[in-house]
């Protein structure tokens, strides 16, 4: 490579100054000689010897300055490669390809290869391939992390051009050079990583213990008796919380509040909080096992944020029907157990508040907007029905938002079409919007996930929101709800909104069809009152008899066609048995107005094959897979359904999958059982 080298800079001015210095002189002498000849000539030849005498010192010197300043510049040179060679932070050069062209020996203690390592980078770092380096990202520097033989580093890489190395010489200038070379710094964060997870560790984390049944636990023992199986379970607690370093306070006699370090949450999670199955375990006689739902907020801003991401979690546990732990961060929420049957409350002293509540709503307001779930059923339908007879007896202006009415709740909604009174009873969503304002009260039913109501928009809407519903909650909530009455145990929600109509109001009346519609709802929930009946159940439907509904009349209205009886019955008989325990179908009811319905049912009858621990179906309709799942009480489907983005009850619960084909999503949903299986979750 030809190569040219000159002096420049500040050096090439300070060697050749005599020479400007002269030209100056020159210039003077002109100027003497216009003022004085002799003077002029006297003062030329004094210019002439001081050009002689410089030049010769400069030609003669020249070679020897130069000699000096390349010696100066390579032992320089040797100085700086020597530095960067016994640099303590790992170096290395990369040609363009990220090939190693040159390592320092800090780098090579690093990986471990010897000097004059010469093959690509990725051989050494398999994450750092050739797209990543600078060039080929479009930036100059780039900057990554890499973990290496149990270490953590950031790795820098930073492209220096060869072409600007020459420009930017103060010393030479050299000719030739063309490419680029890819500067690698290692800087080991090992200890800086362990610090800050050890810090991390020995955060707060928050926690809040309650007794789901502590009444009703306690009434199936003897009084006698009581004080030690409240002693036991606090023993319990304590004991286990203490064996996690941490602290346990008793705040009533069925809330506990618990201070630990992050680090035993980390231990809870691996076990599953198998507190919650240990609590069950105590027993002294008592006919109703106790059962415990456990909050934990962590990773918050302040003590006081982790505080109330435990409030929110423990919420949540008991929203979803307790016996079970909630975990809470800034961004995510966690599930663990879950798995018994919610526990009936049989006191109606919560609905009885619930209902005063909501009468006071509704009267601060001019018009109540009620609406449930996209594609309602029954109770969907008919709690929105028990809400409408709520508000018109009360005095207000009421609508129904509904939008599309689908064959399921069809003969239902016919029962108010012959009667003049109920002829603006049903608006659609735009008409919704238009009424909706700051003297409207929202009345959402049968839902408590804003992305599947009826008009999600329409929550924006309204300042005034309340939510009735039986679902377990999911993370996914209407926010900022002026009221909340989500009970996991009942049966439907037409069983809560029996239950509040009988103390909204005294001796309410209820139109026979209104009656009709709310019982129906129960009965396609309940399975025919077959599945998640209890004593309140049963009393709602006494109830609604009362009030008009007549039995007969309802069955008329929920026969089936024989098409859609032969669909449920392909569907039951092409079933198959995954596991031993698990029926998966699909539901082929391509020409039916309603296939999700045929399949939910046939789901129902997958759970009379003995041995059927939990059943599901899947059907394709309008471009979605839906997937219907039920269980008895083995299986909590609704942690099934969750995983795959859907939600429910612990017993009957469903999702939906949107681009994916009727196989794959099956071979989604056995790939969730045996996840689930293997890690103990269901």
């Amino acid at each position: 490579m030809k190569k040219r080298i000159k002096l420049k800079g500040r050096i090439r001015t300070y060697i050749q100054f005599s020479i400007y210095l002269g030209i100056l002189l020159s210039v003077v002498d002109a100027a003497v000689f216009v003022i004085d000849l002799r003077a002029g000539a006297f003062l030329a030849g004094y210019i002439i010897f001081y050009f002689a005498i410089t030049l010769s010192l400069y030609f003669y010197n020249k070679p020897v300055i130069m000699n000096e300043l390349i010696s100066f510049a390579t032992e320089y040179g040797q100085i700086q490669r020597r530095l960067l060679r016994e640099m303590d932070l790992p170096y290395a050069l990369l040609d363009d390809s990220g090939k190693v062209m040159w390592t320092n020996a800090a780098f090579e203690n690093v990986v471990h290869q010897p000097k004059g390592y010469k093959k690509s980078i990725t051989s050494l770092f398999p994450t750092i391939t050739r797209d990543r380096l600078p060039d080929n990202c479009g930036v100059d520097e780039a900057q990554y992390e890499l973990e290496y033989e149990g270490n953590e580093y950031v790795a820098k890489f930073r492209k220096i051009s060869l072409e600007e190395m020459a420009e930017h010489s103060d010393m030479i200038e050299a000719e030739g050079y063309q490419g680029y070379l890819t500067a690698v710094y290692l800087y080991d964060e090992t200890a800086l990583r362990i610090a800050l997870r050890e810090v991390d560790d020995q955060s707060l984390a928050v926690g809040m213990i309650y007794l789901d049944n502590y009444d009703e636990a306690l009434d199936g023992v003897e009084e006698v008796r009581r004080s030690l199986l409240i002693a036991l379970i606090d023993r319990k607690v304590n004991k286990y919380i203490s064996a996690l370093d941490g602290i346990c306070k008793k705040l009533e006699k069925d809330k506990y509040l618990v201070i630990m370090r992050k680090r035993m949450v980390a231990q809870l999670q691996e076990s599953r909080f198998d507190l919650l199955e240990e609590v069950k375990m105590v027993n002294i006689g008592n006919e109703m096992a106790v059962t415990i739902s456990i909050g934990v907020g962590l990773d918050g801003l302040s003590y006081a944020q982790n505080y109330e991401f435990s409030r929110n979690a423990i919420d949540l546990a008991l929203g979803r029907g307790g016996d079970q732990a909630v975990i809470k961060t800034p961004e995510s929420i966690t599930y663990y157990g879950g798995k018994s049957q919610q526990v009936e409350k049989n006191t109606r002293v919560k609905a009885r508040v619930k209902a005063q509540a909501l009468r006071e709503i509704i009267t601060s307001k001019d018009q109540v907007l009620v609406m449930g779930h996209r594609m309602p059923d029954a109770d969907s339908f008919g709690a929105a029905v028990g809400i409408y007879r709520i508000a018109l007896t009360l005095g207000r202006k009421a609508h129904i938002v509904l939008n599309e009415v689908i064959p399921a709740i069809q003969p239902t909604v016919e029962l108010f079409g012959s009667n003049q009174e109920y002829g603006d009873m049903i608006i659609g969503n735009q008409q919704a919007v238009e009424a909706a304002g700051s003297n409207t009260v929202l009345v959402v039913v049968d839902v408590n996930k804003p992305s599947i109501t009826e008009c999600p928009e329409l929550l924006k809407y309204c300042k005034s929101v309340v939510v009735l519903d039986h679902h377990r909650q999911g993370t996914e909530t209407i926010e900022n709800a002026t009221l909340s009455y989500v009970e996991p145990y009942a049966s439907s929600t037409c069983e809560m909104v029996s239950e509040i109509l009988q103390y909204i109001y005294d001796n309410i009346r209820i139109r026979p069809e209104e009656a009709d519609c709310m019982y129906s709802g129960i009965m396609i929930d309940t399975n025919n009152f077959m599945i998640k009946t209890g004593v309140r159940t049963f009393e709602a439907a006494a109830f609604l008899r009362r009030s008009g509904a007549d039995v007969t009349r309802v069955r008329k209205l929920f026969r089936e066609d024989a098409q859609g009886y032969k669909a449920k019955a392909d569907a039951v008989s092409q079933a198959e048995i995954y596991k031993q325990y698990f029926a998966i179908s699909i539901c082929t009811a391509d020409d039916l107005p309603s296939p999700t319905i045929i399949g939910a049912q046939a789901a129902n009858e997958l759970l009379n094959i003995r041995g059927i621990k939990a059943s599901f179906v899947l059907t394709d309709y309008q471009g979605k897979i839906y997937i219907s799942a039920r269980s008895i009480d083995e299986v909590n489907v609704q942690l099934i359904m969750e995983r795959m983005g859907g939600g429910g009850h612990l017993n009957t619960a469903a999702c939906q999958m949107e681009g994916t084909g009727i196989i794959e999503a099956i071979g989604v949903l056995k790939r969730t059982i045996d996840s689930m299986l293997e890690k103990g979750e269901i």
